[in-house]
C-alpha cells in the first residue's frame, strides 16, 4: 500500500518539474533566482525521499514467515 502512495507523489512530483523547469531561472539575481534554486533543491529532496522509500521498504510477508517457521522449528518438550 505505501509503495502505491511512493509511487503516486513521484509520478505526481515529475509532473510539476515538467512544468516547472521550463518557467523557473535559476540564472536570475535577487529573489527569483533564490526561489528557483530553494524550488528545485526541495524538489529533488522530494524524490530522493520517496526512492528512498520505494527501494529500501522492509520485506514484511518474508519476516512474517520466516518468524512463523522460526515458532514452528522451536518446540520445548517439558
Amino acid at each position: 500500500m505505501k509503495k502505491n502512495r511512493y509511487l503516486l507523489c513521484l509520478l505526481l512530483c515529475g509532473l510539476m518539474l515538467y512544468f516547472a523547469v521550463p518557467r523557473l531561472s535559476i540564472h536570475a539575481d535577487g529573489l527569483q533566482g533564490i526561489f528557483s534554486l530553494a524550488w528545485l533543491t526541495f524538489a529533488l529532496m522530494v524524490i530522493a525521499g520517496n526512492l528512498t522509500g520505494l527501494l529500501y521498504s522492509p520485506k514484511r510477508q518474508i519476516q512474517k514467515s520466516q518468524a512463523g517457521r522460526l515458532k514452528k522449528k522451536s518446540r520445548s518438550f517439558h
